[in-house]
């Protein structure tokens, strides 16, 4: 039986220590500079990818190498892992199923670090993909980590995948209101605003008629950057120049009835 606290195995075992720890330090050199070498051609999600995996790959080939040096029976204790692994596979299915979800969602680039995106309930900036979960940073700043698994599954909306968004306006008039000098009002302020895109071209269309309004939206086109400021600031100014030129907006009708 092999001792390790042998007084004839202890100098060995020193030795070996110090090749593992030189090891070791060369796997992180050679994987960082590699790194950096390939940073232009792999984008920041594969090359994470390509960090930690060859770290774990070459630090497992070290450490093999080191047990070997000083004289353990890899056999038996590969046999043992092995064993030991299979209990582990039956306990973390979830783990690995993540794990390949990650890898998946990597390959697939569905978003990137720093989109926004959506996912069920929960809409923030993606601050981080890792092996196992995706973190996103909600809008009001809370942190939300979603297991890669649960990202595969759902439906996914890219919020900022395109440089461009359609900003929708839903406008509920009155029947009195002449629909011509809407439109042209609209029209108006989208190119006076110097947000506005001029293609696509804005649109106005009634989308039906209620019991006491008309529905009608007013759609432009926005760079994504100012979309949430940009909308806010035409509905103000909408608002402004309907009062302006008499145009009424219809508002919910509250009907008190006194039964006295």
């Amino acid at each position: 039986m092999y001792k390790i606290l042998n007084p004839e195995n202890i100098k060995l075992w020193l030795e070996a220590a110090m090749l593992g720890l030189i090891g070791f330090i060369a796997v992180r050199i050679a994987v960082r500079a590699t790194c950096i070498l390939l940073a232009k051609a792999l984008d920041e999600n594969k090359l994470f990818i390509f960090n930690k995996l060859s770290t774990y790959l070459l630090n497992t080939i070290i450490l093999l190498l080191v047990l070997d040096f000083a004289g353990v029976q890899l056999k038996l204790l590969l046999g043992a892992a092995g064993v030991f692994t299979v209990a582990i596979g039956f306990a973390s299915q979830t783990s690995a199923s993540n794990l390949i979800s990650g890898l998946f969602l990597i390959g697939e680039k569905p978003f990137k670090k720093g989109d926004v995106i959506t996912i069920g309930d929960k809409t923030g900036v993606v601050m981080a993909i890792n092996l196992f979960s995706t973190r996103l940073r909600t809008l009001d700043n809370l942190l939300v980590r979603v297991p890669n698994e649960t990202l595969m599954k759902s439906e996914i909306t890219n919020v900022t995948h395109f440089p461009i968004r359609r900003a929708d306006l839903q406008i509920p008039l009155s029947f009195e209101a002449d629909l011509v000098q809407v439109e042209r009002i609209l029209r108006d302020l989208a190119e006076d605003s110097g947000q506005c895109l001029d293609e696509p071209k804005p649109i106005f269309i009634v989308q039906g008629i209620r019991e006491s309004r008309l529905d009608a939206q007013f759609s432009f086109w926005i760079h994504r950057d100012n979309f949430l400021k940009t909308k806010n600031e035409f509905y103000g100014r909408m608002i402004t120049a309907f009062k302006n030129n008499n145009v009424e907006i219809s508002l919910p009708k509250v009907v008190h009835i006194n039964r006295d």
